[in-house]
């Protein structure tokens, strides 16, 4: 089932912070002229109001006489240099009263300006005047652009700003849930935590690791329960194989056997030989997750896998499997155990030959990736599905050799192996298209 695109907790929260503030500044934004078109022209009511104010008392302090001409038309009108404020002041009939703001349009210089005018109607010394104080639209508008401009400004920045944040925030109040993900995927073996309890303010982590942690617990109790079964078993059965075995090839040395019986016999050996392998590859397996085994040994790689091939290299030809190793420079890894990892690359080799074709080809190579040591093993063989890939490493998946040569454990024993020395497994493969196997040494293993 596909359940969209994977990502972090982390990630999918900042971007719900991020979609809703995205939401509510796409309402802002198309709120937003409408807004400023309300604020700006109340605005700029209040500054024409104010400068009303102005004229009133300048007009108390000094009288109106300076700004009539009288020997003209008695009216007084003045605009700044760009025309986007003026004033005038003019006599009225006698008994009209105006206190309004409205649009009007004025001809200045065979031009045609929309103002928005407060007209006031104010008496002097009993007469009647009209008091206008106008600004321009053009003014007005530019204002009301200006301010858009700073509001989305700051709103982006404010965005950014708070987007930032949220990582930054997320990221610290999801450092518990690295911290439990980053001990679990360092886990090889279910064992329980041995690093302290997580420390951190937010119960849920709190109970989540300790959850997990009595999880660990219950689970590694059942694995030491089953590794004691496996032990046991294997210890109660290698008894009765080899008594069996032995008085089987005994009675191989009788004068005179039937032949049926006698192949009955050797089949009868070849099946013990092989339950003999398997308790055998499953006391092993027990004991490497039982951490028996030391690791005490200094191991050079290259020349390992070179015992390996030679002592595969009859097999190999008698395939007519070619087998070439390359190592681009020598490693040797500290604290191993030598038997062990020769059991490791035996196997996959060894499956590489038993699964390549005459004629095929195999090659190994070692190499150093980025600080990291890596040897692969590559076939040309008849490959393995993905569902085949999956469940390469779990035990009894496999069907034990028909020829009797193996046990169908073998890739398991080479997983706990690679995990008690710390190398990572990764595994290629296609139908038809050979294997590669790939092993990862631990970046201190020199």
């Amino acid at each position: 089932m596909n359940h969209g695109v994977k990502m972090k907790l982390q990630t999918k929260l900042a971007l719900f912070n991020l979609l809703s503030k995205l939401v509510f500044s796409a309402l802002f934004v198309g709120f937003l002229p409408l807004i400023i078109e309300r604020v700006n022209i109340r605005q700029t009511d209040n500054e024409l109001i104010d400068k009303r104010e102005d004229v009133i008392s300048l007009i108390s302090e000094i009288g109106i006489a300076p700004f009539m001409i009288s020997d003209t038309t008695g009216r007084f009108g003045s605009y700044n240099i760009l025309k986007e404020e003026y004033i005038s002041l003019e006599r009225a009939p006698s008994g009209e009263e105006w206190n309004y703001i409205d649009i009007t349009q004025r001809s200045i210089d065979e031009e045609t300006i929309d103002y928005r005018v407060l007209h006031y109607s104010l008496i002097i010394d009993g007469e009647s005047f009209i008091l206008e104080i106008g600004k321009s639209l053009s003014s007005i508008t530019y204002s009301a652009r200006n301010i858009r401009m700073i509001l989305l400004i700051f709103l982006a920045v404010f965005i950014l700003v708070t987007l930032a944040s949220d990582l930054t925030y997320t990221a610290r109040l999801l450092k518990p849930l690295r911290i439990i993900t980053g001990r679990l995927g360092e886990t090889s073996s279910p064992t329980p935590d041995a690093a302290a309890p997580l420390v951190t303010s937010t119960e849920d982590f709190i109970r989540l690791d300790l959850t997990l942690r009595e999880m660990m617990k219950k689970i590694s109790e059942l694995f030491r329960k089953e590794k004691e079964i496996t032990v046991n078993i294997s210890h109660e059965l290698m008894t009765p194989v080899s008594v069996l075995r032995s008085k089987l090839e005994n009675m191989l040395l009788i004068d005179d056997l039937n032949p049926a019986v006698e192949a009955g016999i050797e089949e009868s050996l070849r099946t013990l030989h092989r339950l003999k392998a398997l308790v055998n590859s499953m006391l092993m397996i027990a004991r490497i997750e039982s951490s028996q085994y030391l690791k005490e040994e200094s191991v050079d790689i290259c020349e390992l896998i070179g015992e390996v091939t030679g002592e595969l290299a009859p097999i190999a030809e008698d395939g007519e499997v070619t087998i070439t190793l390359t190592c681009d420079c020598p490693h040797t890894i500290n604290g191993a155990n030598r038997s062990l990892l020769f059991s490791m690359f035996y196997n996959v080799v060894n499956n590489a030959v038993q699964h390549t074709s005459k004629g095929g080809r195999i090659e190994i190579a070692g190499r150093d990736n980025g600080g990291r040591y890596e040897v692969s093993v590559s076939d040309t063989g008849t490959g393995m599905s993905p569902e085949q890939v999956d469940r390469l490493f779990t035990r009894f998946s496999h069907s034990p050799d028909p020829a009797g040569k193996g046990t169908g454990i073998g890739l398991a024993i080479t997983k706990s192996i690679a995990d008690f020395h710390n190398i990572a497994v990764r595994v290629i493969s296609e139908p038809g298209g050979g294997t590669q196997f790939f092993f990862f040494f631990p970046a201190n293993s020199l």
